[in-house]
């Protein structure tokens, strides 16, 4: 495997841990695709540093329990300005 590779999955791990990011959060900050990051920490990672693998690996499981409940707000929040920039236009 290439130097770099390993250098940007070990940042990678590191930032998924230290800031409790998302896979979407991480590849934002990296500029690299969702599936690079995930293939990063769960295959390139588990034989670089598998520590610190399964820490990040702990940290997306958490994020992936609750991304429903991260969309339903998120949801909720869209309908609710929806509702009042409705009302402000009514009055």
């Amino acid at each position: 495997m290439k130097q770099y590779i390993e250098e940007r999955a070990i940042d990678i791990a590191n930032y998924i841990i230290e800031a409790n990011a998302t896979v979407r959060q991480t590849a934002k900050k990296f500029g690299i695709s969702k599936s690079t990051v995930h293939k990063d920490v769960t295959e390139r990672l588990t034989l670089i540093n598998p520590s610190l693998a399964m820490k990040a690996r702990k940290v997306l499981d958490v994020n992936k329990s609750e991304r429903h409940i991260r969309g339903g707000l998120a949801t909720k929040e869209k309908y609710m300005s929806l509702t009042q920039n409705t009302k402000s236009s009514i009055y």
